[in-house]
């Protein structure tokens, strides 16, 4: 689909142009903290961003090689063995050049945010220290703040705010070595290193300190190192954090050598979270960050981070959350709006559900990773860069899948618990229509359906269990697996249990009988009865079917109302597949 249609249907779907406007207008003039709160010229601003990971900084999962490679360094060394060195700048050069461009800033701002976090890899802007010609000296590489300026128009031209995020320091800020991109963490005991850091964040203030669209300076992102215990990985039971409070302060410093007019987001340890001996705060425009995942969405989950706010009298932000099922993101999302944070969400593009434009897989990728986890079988160089061509093509927005429910998650759901089609389905001139199981309505849990687990809450819980356990199609509670039915849209519902169900909407030119016939498939037995309008029908109870055939059963003579009508499945005993249903006049 082209981009100026996508762009209009963003618009029309997804929330009121009136939202777009009162959300652009409330722009003006630079962020700043006012005791709790984040302001500019017209008074309280409620940030609701996301972040452009996996840019120029490539995590490995984004790319779905968790366990084949643990840095970007080592995803690149792995492309250059299958496509040689020059090649392989080329491609980061294309990739670069398609994941983020105008138009994925203006969809951005039509679908709701008002300001983007930028990932910045230190080394689109300077070499590491030991490339450096002169020991001691930085090497600025202009091609970096370049990059950086088109994005800065891009987000003026769209009146979103901007916001710096060193997401990889030099030296490495953490063990989590994906995020740092790091080999060896060298920052913390390293002064040239801390050196280049400093030196980085004064550069950026002077290259920005007159830019209004920059909204702050988010200066070290995930600490996660143990400083007084080697064994503490994470830094997450640290209880002084002297070093990381003293670059901190040194990095402050720094920039309000340049510029004053900026806020400064600072970090705790334990990717982002431990406080302990960082306080008290040594600047006046000054944001507490955090990041949240996996965790409950109660206020007892944020009643530190809420405690910080109120001892030091400085605004809250929650800079990075998500990577879950859209359950959890509304749910984190109202949370965070009740108690007046803002927040920004993990990940704009990748591969996978967890994002609004999911990055298909290209052909010939699958043989490759088999290559990188195993040895066996190495791709001619041919077909490996025709793979990794298609892959930089993948990541224009226009080549991307669209994932709306993912969007209408952070906003339309967080404020109504009204249900849309999540696809339109109208019967009329007395045509038979099939609905497919997987294409039900949006809305919130318990509203749009209901699903015994609809969220990973692994961080409070222990268990890990998705959203979705197929992890197709749609990142809903809902469990989609893949389907190889006649009729399919290659999807199906699966992992069904007791208590689920799930609703549809459905249009009709005119009032009517019909005969509703289901596809499903079981290797046991299932039972389940369906709702029209809250009418309720005979529950259908399956046969047993050991060889997993695809089975048709009918409720005959339905009636449909003219317009609206809402149908709903109960699942009474679960454990089978349901591929679609089919309204018959």
């Amino acid at each position: 689909m082209k981009y100026a249609v996508l762009s209009q249907l963003f618009k029309l779907m997804l929330f009121s142009a009136s939202l777009v406007c009162s959300l652009q207008l409330s722009a003006s003039g630079y962020l700043r903290t006012q005791g709790k709160e984040i302001i500019n010229d017209r008074g309280p601003v409620l940030l609701r961003g996301i972040g452009l990971g996996g840019w120029v900084l490539q995590e490995p999962y984004m790319l779905g090689l968790s366990g084949i490679a643990r840095t970007q360094q080592e995803i690149k060394s792995k492309i250059t063995d299958v496509i040689g060195e020059k090649e392989t700048a080329l491609f980061y050069e294309n990739w670069i050049n398609n994941g983020v461009t105008k138009k994925d800033i203006d969809s951005l701002a039509a679908w709701g945010f008002n300001s983007i976090r930028f990932p910045m890899h230190y080394n689109i802007f300077t070499l590491p220290v030991e490339q450096e010609p002169v020991k001691g000296k930085n090497t600025w590489l202009e091609k970096g703040f370049q990059l950086t300026d088109s994005l800065l128009s891009w987000c003026e031209a769209n009146q979103l705010y901007l916001f710096l995020d060193l997401h990889a320091a030099p030296g490495g800020q953490g063990n989590d070595v994906a995020i740092s991109d790091a080999s060896e963490i060298r920052l913390w005991n390293d002064v040239e290193n801390k050196k280049k850091t400093i030196a980085l964040w004064q550069e950026l203030a002077k290259r920005y300190v007159n830019s209004e669209w920059v909204g702050g300076y988010d200066i070290i992102n995930e600490p996660n190192y143990g400083f007084q215990d080697t064994e503490d990985k994470n830094g997450c039971k640290e209880e002084l954090n002297e070093p990381l409070r003293e670059l901190m302060v040194e990095i402050t410093k720094a920039i309000r050598e340049i510029d004053n007019k900026h806020m400064i987001i600072i970090s705790g340890n334990c990717w982002g979270n431990n406080y302990q001996g960082i306080f008290p705060l040594w600047d006046d425009n000054m944001v507490i960050s955090f990041h949240k995942y996996w965790n409950y969405n109660d206020k007892e989950s944020i009643e530190r981070m809420l405690a910080y706010r109120e001892e030091q009298h400085a605004p809250l932000w929650l800079s990075e959350s998500g990577e879950n099922s859209t359950v959890w993101f509304t749910d984190a999302i109202r949370l965070m709006e009740e108690n007046n944070i803002g927040w920004c969400w993990w990940t704009y593009k990748r591969m996978g559900l967890a994002c609004p434009m999911e990055i298909k897989s290209p052909e010939g990728y699958e043989k490759v990773k088999h290559y990188w986890e195993t040895g066996d079988n190495k791709p001619s160089k041919e077909e490996a860069l025709k793979t990794f061509t298609r892959l930089t093509e993948n990541y224009k927005i226009e080549n991307t899948l669209f994932h709306k429910d993912y969007i209408d998650a952070l906003f339309r759901q967080v404020r109504t618990t009204e249900t849309i089609p999540f696809r339109n389905h109208f019967l009329k001139d007395g045509q038979p229509l099939t609905v497919f199981a997987t294409d039900y309505d949006m809305g919130r849990s318990g509203y749009a359906y209901h699903d015994n687990d609809s969220a990973n809450y692994r961080s409070s819980t222990d268990s890990a269990v998705p959203g979705n356990r197929g992890g197709l199609y749609r990142n809903d509670g809902v469990d989609i697996i893949s389907c190889e039915d006649e009729i399919t849209n290659r999807y199906c519902v699966s992992y069904t249990e007791p208590g689920e169900w799930i609703q549809y909407t459905i249009y009709t030119d005119k009032e009517g009988i019909y005969n509703l016939k289901i596809r499903t498939t079981t290797a046991s037995s299932g039972e389940f009865y369906f709702t029209i309008n809250e009418q309720r029908t005979p529950t259908v109870a399956l046969p047993e079917n050991p060889e997993k055939k695809w089975y048709t059963s009918e409720i005959r003579t339905i009636r449909l109302m003219k317009g609206e009508n809402k149908i709903r499945i109960y699942i009474e005993k679960g454990d089978f597949d349901f591929n679609y249903f089919q309204l018959i006049p």
